[in-house]
C-alpha cells in the first residue's frame, strides 16, 4: 500500500499551481525560467537532471518536488535502480551534512562557555 495517492497529489499540485498562475502569472513564469535554465545546455540531459532534482527534493522534503520529477524522470528512461542510487547520495549528503554542521553546534558551545568563563 503506498503512503501516499502520488497520482492524485501529483494532480492537486498542478491544479494549486495553476491557480497560483492565474493569480500571480509572473511569479509562475519566473519560476519556470529559472527551473527551465538548466535544460538549455543539456549538458547532463533530461534523466540526470531529474535524478538530481530527486536528490534535491528528498534534501528539502518537498512532496510536491517528488511527485513532479519522479514522473519526470521516469519518462527521461530512468530505472528505479538509477533512482535509488540518486537518493543513496542525498541520504549520504544529508547525514554529511548534518556532521559537519554539528561541528558548528561545538563551535558555538566552545564559544558561549568561554564567555561565561571569562565573565
Amino acid at each position: 500500500m503506498s503512503m501516499l495517492d502520488w497520482n492524485e497529489y501529483h494532480k492537486q499540485v498542478l491544479a494549486g499551481v495553476g491557480a497560483i498562475a492565474h493569480t500571480s502569472p509572473d511569479v509562475v513564469r519566473g519560476y519556470q525560467g529559472l527551473s527551465g535554465a538548466s535544460a538549455k545546455t543539456a549538458l547532463l540531459g533530461k534523466k540526470v537532471n531529474e535524478l538530481i532534482a530527486l536528490a534535491v527534493a528528498v534534501t528539502l522534503r518537498c512532496d510536491g518536488c517528488i511527485a513532479v520529477h519522479t514522473a519526470a524522470a521516469i519518462a527521461a528512461g530512468a530505472t528505479r535502480e538509477e533512482i535509488t542510487e540518486a537518493l543513496g547520495t542525498a541520504i549520504s549528503v544529508n547525514a554529511g551534512a548534518a556532521l559537519v554542521y554539528s561541528t558548528r553546534v561545538m563551535d558555538c558551545y566552545a564559544a558561549k562557555t568561554a564567555d561565561a568563563q571569562a565573565g
